[in-house]
């Protein structure tokens, strides 16, 4: 973690830096007496505003600053929305809370986020400075994971932990749950998150799922969650990159659906840059296969109506990995910015289809 220096009345001052993105070069003070449009300026110049004020006044100014950033003309196109939205989180991302060595926060009226922070970042080292947004997100995971997320299709609550993508959208899960097994002796679910859809497979009578991922924080939320369904003697979780050894007669995986670069930390259940982890599953998934066996890819087609790609690139993929389309089951978008006119994406949302495609050797 590195550390974050400025002067404050007359004093040097420093804590450690509580985020994934570059620290700031330059703080000052900032207060109730802060006005909204004194906030914009300086952020705009690249300068970070430590908040010594009332905690609720903190968050009123961020939403100023979300209003000042959001009076741009809308953007054009994907990759200039995409650039509007990084420039909206590195402005609002500069104004900073203090978050003490015992992870309280000393501001007026601020709530106690203690646990929440002990969730996400663990045992702290000392004092440091957290952008209010991360503060936020924080607070925000830890309700999801203490309330857990509804999910019909499993008739239970998944807890998604801090930085998993949580299972809000639930059109993925219901294809998984409505597709025709091909086996019930085995399956493997690849880049398993949550592990929503491995436990789905197993109360389908599924005997024996192995669900992998990459991200440490996924295996552990992962295997809480089929603890708490009294799953874990039946789903075996492991950090791996993609495939576990052997093969199964049926292996899922549900890839980021855009090849691009994730713009924040946030963004990386839904950016797989250059389709990376979609063409490692293509690539390897025929040695996985038992010979009858099927692969399910669960894909939006989001990326088509953004330009990202064409469906012929994708069943070109297909082919290339010696793979032939069994099936496909297709589901419309239930999300609220599918129906949202006034989002600069909503011609595509609006458009959007969610496909599980039954790929055979």
């Amino acid at each position: 973690m590195p550390d974050v220096h400025w002067n404050e009345a007359g004093r040097e001052l420093s804590a450690g830096w509580r985020s994934p993105e570059p620290p700031p070069s330059r703080l000052v003070a900032a207060d109730d007496t802060t006005r909204a449009d004194t906030a914009h300026r300086l952020a705009r110049e690249g300068v970070a505003l430590v908040w010594r004020g009332d905690f609720h006044n903190a968050r009123q100014l961020l939403r100023a600053l979300a209003r000042r950033a959001d009076r741009q003309p809308p953007p054009a196109d994907f990759h200039a929305y995409r650039q509007a939205r990084a420039r909206k989180a590195v402005l609002l991302g500069r104004l900073l809370v203090p978050l003490s060595e015992e992870l309280t926060v000393p501001l007026r009226r601020a709530p106690d986020v203690r646990r929440a922070c002990l969730e996400a970042y663990g045992p702290a080292e000392g004092p440091t400075l957290v952008p209010l947004t991360e503060l936020l997100g924080v607070i925000g995971a830890h309700e999801w994971r203490r309330k857990g997320v509804a999910v019909p299709a499993l008739g239970a609550r998944i807890h998604p932990h801090y930085g998993v993508f949580s299972p809000v959208r639930g059109e993925y899960v219901d294809l998984v749950a409505r597709a025709p097994l091909p086996a019930r002796t085995a399956a493997f679910d690849i880049g398993t998150g949550t592990g929503v859809l491995a436990a789905l497979l197993a109360r389908r009578g599924v005997e024996r799922v192995v669900a992998t991922d990459l991200d440490e924080r996924a295996v552990a939320c992962a295997r809480d969650n089929l603890s708490r369904l009294g799953l874990s003697g039946r789903v075996e979780v492991a950090r791996r990159d993609l495939f576990p050894e052997g093969r199964a007669p049926l292996v899922v995986c549900n890839p980021p659906w855009l090849p691009v670069r994730p713009g924040t930390r946030r963004d990386q259940a839904v950016y797989d840059p250059e389709g990376r982890m979609l063409r490692g599953f293509l690539g390897e998934l025929t040695h996985h296969l038992e010979p009858d066996g099927e692969g399910w890819l669960i894909l939006s087609d989001l990326a088509e109506h953004l330009g990202l790609h064409s469906r012929q690139e994708l069943l070109t993929s297909f082919a290339e990995a010696g793979l032939r389309v069994a099936g496909r089951l297709d589901i419309a978008p239930r999300h609220p910015r599918a129906r949202d006119g006034a989002d600069p994406l909503h011609r595509a949302r609006a458009a959007e289809v969610t496909s599980l495609w039954r790929l055979k050797r």
